[in-house]
């Protein structure tokens, strides 16, 4: 480990100011240096939190990502401790940060992260879908063409999946999705997420893209169910048999093929348990 200073991506409220955590206003203050997506933003968000910082402040977004990283490297070599932080959220999920963090460590340059609201498992959490196991999908490409070959490429994924979109494309990407997916496969739209006007909208794909059709204003993240695994009983129960003679519990091995399959835990159990 070199003998340099610390990178922190700090993650900034995704609405509510009132999110924001002693730790990221600790972080602020104690900064040698800030790399903002947008300094206005980050300006607004310290004088709305009463913070006084001596840091310089530099503008760090997809524009200048990659001509920004070496000056923020080498201020780390030198030992300085430099945020970075999005307009929202956690830095690096579909956000300026990947490229600093990897060569921060490329430089043996500690990193470090302030935690805080996401997008992502906010609206996760209030879908109502399953949430053992899921995927993040980021932004789908802006094209009809692309977006549904993406959106054909995930049609047999089993875990629910978040997806970020612009306000503007929302209809779009749900009725691709509507197409592509199934009208009926369960989806929800998270609008402003944690502000004033937050709106949860669960339905169909294909009521989804009716409600949007007519404009979704504000940032978007949409959740959609995973593809139905059809697992008999049988082949269920095989699994099973074989995570118990691997030496799992067999209630641990009904509870981990359940969740995976689909198949009603107590059948499996009872299943499991008569003869082989």
């Amino acid at each position: 480990m070199a003998d340099g200073g610390v990178l922190v991506l700090a993650a900034t409220p995704i609405g509510d100011l009132a999110d924001a955590s002693p730790a990221l206003i600790r972080a602020l203050t104690g900064a040698d240096l800030i790399a903002a997506e947008d300094t206005r933003r980050l300006r607004r968000l310290l004088d709305r939190l009463g913070v006084q910082t001596t840091a310089r402040v530099v503008s760090y977004f997809d524009g200048n990502e990659a001509a920004r990283t070496p000056e923020l490297v080498a201020s780390l070599v030198e030992g300085a401790t430099v945020v970075v932080a999005s307009d929202a959220g956690m830095p690096s999920v579909s956000d300026p940060g990947y490229r600093v963090v990897v060569a921060a460590i490329t430089a043996g340059i500690r990193v470090t992260a302030v935690p805080g609201p996401s997008a992502v498992l906010t609206a996760l959490a209030v879908s109502g879908l399953p949430v053992d196991r899921f995927c993040f999908e980021g932004f789908l490409p802006r094209k009809t063409g692309e977006r549904r070959r993406r959106l054909a490429e995930l049609a047999a994924e089993p875990r629910t999946m978040v997806f970020f979109e612009a306000p503007h494309r929302s209809a779009g990407m749900l009725g691709d999705a509507a197409e592509v997916l199934g009208g009926d496969r369960a989806g929800v739209v998270c609008r402003e997420l944690t502000k004033t006007y937050e709106e949860i909208r669960r339905g169909g794909l294909a009521e989804l893209a009716r409600w949007a059709a007519d404009g979704v204003r504000g940032e978007v993240t949409i959740v959609i169910a995973g593809a139905a695994v059809e697992t008999d009983l049988a082949a269920a129960t095989e699994r099973v048999r074989a995570l118990v003679d691997d030496g799992l519990r067999l209630k641990e091995a009904v509870a981990e093929v359940a969740a995976a399959t689909g198949v009603r835990k107590n059948a499996l159990y009872e299943s499991a348990l008569g003869p082989r």
